[in-house]
């Protein structure tokens, strides 16, 4: 490894962050400060411009502008009302049952959306007042919302699972989606454990007993938004469609589905595409910036340089991994999930393939790492759309949110070392 390369892409790179640069910026101007090192200025300019392009040049991208539009139609289109009430009719006469339902409705939003933000967003703003009208302490709601919305990137369809596809070199999307389900389920019931500690402390109500006719119901009035779960997996395990083909289908399921349940308008179309298009820009302008970072990084010789260091440390898989894990959880606290996965997945994959362990259980124990990375200040997106959304500052969210960033920290230890919750179900599908 050259060092005044690696020095150069280092403190650039902080300092630009450090003075508010965006990301995405921060990481196409580092590598091409970077890259001056070795190579004349127009070169490099152009070097670093074919590399975003290239890095863009993958049909499996075309999936995450679809997932994001169809998240996007189901958050104006009533699909996530269902889904709530369904968790509410199956929780919500239990004590402190609204921490509950958020958990679980955040699971199967998420599953059908893939985005934490969404989840967030439209679950936060209605579960939030009912929560209040209750006497539930607004720091413990916004607390339980925001860990529990990242559980969507975990379970499938997920854009960031793509993206790790992506930048590992071709790991199969459909054994990441069909691997997401358990530890993603079981992060879920963790949080749940803990939301159960809060309520016996705080002797939070219980809420109106659900009858079995109106469970059946809201069932009943839900099936439909969970069908769009067996549609999408469904088709890509069986090999009917890819997962390209498969977010298209899930637009146009969604779209269809919004209009039946008479919640979405024609008018209303012009402002889905429009914010569909914000967030899809700004996730390819990370994915392009992240991928020419990796391409300079792979040029100095960086990512065979600290699997060698890593390697030099010990050869016990444990041992590597909590290495990993504790690198990836402090990256998490300072960078957004897209470019930390296009960034360190080439440098650590090889390292733990080396040593035995499988990508596609290394993709989830990255994604959920860096999970609690949304979580945290001071870069966590979904922390601050989650006390945007509660009406809370940060501080009076903190102290409830850390009992649950240790519930997912012991969720990911677990994840870690048991690999047959994660490749149980990809080998019984033959993934």
């Amino acid at each position: 490894m050259e060092v005044i390369s690696i020095l150069i892409l280092v403190l650039t790179f902080i300092t630009l962050m450090g003075i508010g640069v965006p990301v995405a910026w921060s990481l196409g101007i580092s590598s091409f400060l970077t890259l001056l090192v070795s190579v004349a200025a127009v070169p490099s300019a152009t070097t670093i411009a074919q590399r975003m392009g290239t890095g863009l040049d993958s049909f499996a991208l075309l999936a995450i502008p679809f997932f994001i539009l169809a998240g996007e139609i189901m958050n104006r289109g009533g699909i996530a009302n269902r889904l709530i009430e369904l968790a509410k009719a199956m929780m919500g006469k239990l004590p402190g049952g609204l921490l509950y339902v958020n958990v679980i409705a955040a699971m199967l939003f998420g599953a059908i959306a893939g985005s934490a933000a969404a989840a967030v967003s439209a679950i936060g703003s209605i579960l939030g007042k009912r929560m209040d009208e209750e006497g539930y302490p607004k720091g413990l709601g916004a607390a339980v919302n925001i860990t529990s919305s990242t559980t969507g990137l975990i379970i499938p369809p997920s854009n960031i699972l793509i993206v790790y596809s992506l930048a590992s070199g071709g790991v199969s999307i459909a054994a990441l989606f069909v691997a997401g389900y358990l530890p993603g389920l079981f992060i879920g019931f963790v949080l749940m454990l803990t939301a159960a500690i809060f309520i016996r402390k705080h002797k939070l109500p219980a809420g109106e007993r659900t009858g079995t006719k109106e469970l059946l119901n809201k069932t009943v009035r839900a099936f439909p938004s969970l069908m769009l779960l067996v549609i999408v997996i469904g088709g890509i395990v069986g090999g009917i469609f890819t997962a390209t083909e498969a977010s298209a289908i899930a637009v146009v399921y969604t779209l269809a589905l919004s209009f039946f349940y008479k919640e979405l308008k024609w008018k209303e179309i012009p402002a889905i595409l429009l914010k569909s298009s914000e967030t899809t820009a700004i996730v390819m302008l990370l994915i392009a910036t992240s991928m020419s970072m990796s391409w300079v990084m792979s040029a100095e010789d960086i990512p065979q340089g600290i699997s060698e260091s890593l390697l030099s440390l010990s050869d016990n898989i444990f041992v590597i991994l909590i290495i990993i894990n504790l690198l990836l959880l402090f990256v998490g606290i300072f960078m957004d999930m897209t470019p930390a996965v296009l960034i360190f997945t080439p440098i650590f994959l090889p390292v733990v393939t080396e040593l035995g362990v499988d990508p596609v259980h290394f993709g989830i124990i990255m994604i959920l790492n860096l999970c609690i990375g949304l979580c945290t200040p001071p870069v966590g997106s979904v922390l601050f759309l989650g006390v945007q959304v509660a009406g809370i500052s940060i501080q009076k969210a903190v102290k409830p949110l850390l009992p649950f960033f240790l519930a997912m920290i012991l969720g990911l230890v677990v994840v870690t070392l048991w690999p047959g919750l994660t490749l149980w179900l990809p080998r019984l599908f033959g993934l």
